[in-house]
């Protein structure tokens, strides 16, 4: 079975993984970024999940509310307990971000969960109607975008503070 649902995947879906795979690791290096490229990431994945939950379920109020909670919760432990590796940049719209592993682990998870969700919800669609399978499901979006966007949050802090001549949080 898992061979049939491998060779039954579509070829986007691989290109779409190899991309995710391709990113992640260039945000395990050092880099120079502006504001603007930072927000790419969080809003890509962001927009990935919420696309998903969309087609795959009603989005009723029920749904959208795990996916807040989940998406808020993350974020505040994100933006709170979160380390944030930043420097100033060579250019001034610019700032040095440390690498990390975590951005491949979030957009690595966030793949599979919409991979293996989309293939029970083929292999059993009535898991879909189902309100806490897809409850469950937006929640475990609603966390991974809510570190996401909590780092974000984070790092934009550490710019402004840089902008304003203070000492960023390391």
């Amino acid at each position: 079975m898992l061979i049939q649902i491998l060779t039954h995947t579509p070829l986007y879906v691989w290109a779409i993984l190899a991309f995710l795979l391709w990113r992640g690791v260039a945000e395990m290096r050092d880099r120079e970024l502006t504001l603007r490229r930072m927000l790419i990431l969080p809003l890509v994945m962001l927009g990935l999940s919420l696309n998903d939950m969309a087609l795959k379920f009603d989005m009723g109020m029920v749904l959208v509310a795990a996916w807040v909670t989940g998406c808020a919760a993350a974020m505040l432990l994100a933006w709170r307990f979160g380390r944030t590796r930043i420097a100033a940049g060579t250019a001034p719209d610019c700032v040095l971000v440390r690498g990390s592993v975590m951005p491949l682990i979030l957009m690595l998870a966030i793949f599979l969960t919409k991979y293996i969700t989309s293939v029970v919800l083929v292999i059993q669609p009535q898991l879909a109607h189902q309100l806490a399978v897809a409850a469950t499901i937006c929640l475990v979006f609603g966390v991974f975008n809510g570190v996401l966007l909590g780092r974000l949050v984070r790092m934009a802090g550490a710019v402004g503070q840089q902008r304003a001549g203070l000492p960023a949080a390391v």
